[in-house]
């Protein structure tokens, strides 16, 4: 007996619906066993940078995955045993800013913890809030609300995810704050560190003067900024000057 097709064909309900259907039944699982009997040459491998856990997501999340999912799809066809774990970023200072807008706090190391603590607020981007208006808590009370934002902000990731249908093995994901991701580079230090590979160094770096931490160039964000050219002279030891032009006198 055939289905009848629907007048106006509706799409609710489809993603939870095949969503479940390709997590019983282990569609996108890395077969790790079969994996092993065939070989390496078998294994397609795929390292997914992991997005941060910002709270936020735009349609660049989307493309860019989706990308990704075409060519671990098109792997797949081609026979291979595709590795797609997902992890999420959520040890950084994008974590750190949203955790102090979202719930009305700073981190203040040299106060002690408070146990069953409240925070100000919960919930709002808080991006006007500044830090003297924010309640200093200590660096355990701190941790204590990145910890928990952030599980459910990965929530959130991985629901659009799977609502999308992208074909990423859900058994494999991972967290860079995780006691398993923190145990892992602590480890990897200590090996640069008896390889002479780690050191410190008096030298320039970039400072965020709001975290007063230092920062990476990939956390920079460049803008175009009014500037002047500074004309300034140097008495030399004979009577004369030397003059130099720069945008940048206070160097």
């Amino acid at each position: 007996m055939s289905t009848p097709v629907p007048d106006k064909p509706a799409l609710e309900g489809l993603e939870a619906k095949w969503g479940s259907v390709w997590e019983n039944a282990g569609t996108y699982r890395f077969n790790r066993a079969a994996a092993l009997e065939a070989g390496h040459d078998c294994v397609y491998s795929i390292d997914t940078p992991p997005p941060t856990a910002s709270g936020s997501l735009h349609i660049g999340h989307v493309f860019s995955y989706t990308h990704t999912d075409v060519v671990a799809r098109f792997q797949r066809m081609n026979g291979k045993q595709v590795f797609y774990p997902m992890g999420w970023d959520d040890n950084g200072l994008p974590t750190e800013r949203r955790v102090q807008n979202y719930y009305g706090v700073r981190c203040d190391p040299t106060l002690p913890y408070v146990a069953d603590f409240v925070p100000p607020h919960e919930g709002g981007d808080g991006k006007s809030s500044k830090a003297a208006d924010q309640l200093p808590i200590s660096r355990r009370n701190f941790i204590e609300l990145c910890e928990k934002l952030t599980v459910e902000d990965e929530k959130q990731f991985e629901s659009l995810w799977r609502d999308l249908g992208l074909s990423v093995d859900w058994d494999q994901s991972y967290r860079t704050i995780s006691p398993e991701a923190i145990r892992t580079s602590q480890l990897a230090f200590l090996r640069n560190l008896e390889r002479g590979e780690a050191y410190q160094a008096l030298a320039p770096t970039l400072w965020d003067v709001t975290f007063r931490t230092a920062v990476a160039q990939a956390e920079l964000e460049d803008k175009d900024q009014p500037g002047a050219y500074h004309r300034l002279s140097f008495a030399k030891a004979d009577g004369g000057t030397i003059e130099i032009e720069t945008t940048r006198p206070e160097l």
